[in-house]
């Protein structure tokens, strides 16, 4: 795991936000798409409204969500709802490309099922993801994998359903697709995600973010989120 400590919230969502434009071109010139999942989040829009204004394939980009909030369309709690405001309105994509996990649906075990599919028709199978943009809550949760959830145990499936949290169910990408992802890309901010960095760093297995897979993943961090680190 590489980390990177910058000096605020903003100067990661540049950083970020520059990191995502150059593996876009990348994969478009070796594989000839880039597919990337990503979180919500306060700077992580901020990080999609600077990718909006930077160098992009546009067109050969595929956008998926590692997770979403059970709750109606256009609802603030949607992830869904922000990565339009952030990102979708400001660039060229066509539907084809924004493939939003399907939360409406009545059935959420079979929706997860269907975006399950999806993931393998854009990703391969196995999936394999180009990026994966993951947060890190204060409790060391990441994506919708919660501590205490039966979510942290499947790896059966590449979408599960978790229970409440926070007030809402949600569907999340499991960690055997986040693992497959060529690169996670972490982003860390704020003091109250101070101690939970430190132990992302130290690969510790007791809280659900130090699970995933570290030997791909970069961290990049303000000092707030930082000042913790030995």
């Amino acid at each position: 795991m590489k980390l990177e400590v910058l000096d605020d919230a903003d100067a990661v969502a540049e950083e970020a936000a520059a990191i995502i434009a150059t593996d876009a071109r990348i994969a478009t010139a070796e594989r000839g798409r880039f597919v990337m999942a990503v979180s919500g989040g306060h700077t992580p829009w901020a990080m999609l409204r600077a990718l909006a204004g930077m160098q992009v394939p546009w067109e050969s980009v595929h956008i998926l969500q590692v997770d979403e909030r059970v709750a109606p369309a256009g609802d603030p709690d949607r992830n869904l709802t922000h990565l339009r405001e952030s990102l979708l309105e400001h660039v060229r994509l066509r539907p084809a490309q924004v493939h939003a996990m399907p939360v409406d649906e009545p059935d959420l075990e079979a929706a997860a099922a269907a975006y399950a599919r999806t993931l393998r028709e854009t990703g391969g199978s196995p999936t394999v993801l180009d990026l994966v943009h993951l947060g890190l809550g204060p409790d060391g949760h990441t994506a919708s994998l919660v501590p205490g959830d039966p979510v942290l145990t499947v790896t059966d499936a590449a979408v599960a359903v978790a229970g409440p949290y926070q007030g809402r169910r949600r569907m999340t990408l499991t960690y055997p697709v986040l693992d497959h992802a060529r690169r996670v890309l972490w982003v860390v901010t704020g003091e109250d995600k101070a101690k939970m960095l430190q132990r992302l760093i130290d690969g510790d297995r007791s809280i659900p973010a130090g699970r995933v897979r570290a030997d791909r993943a970069l961290v990049l961090a303000d000092r707030a989120a930082a000042a913790k680190l030995r």
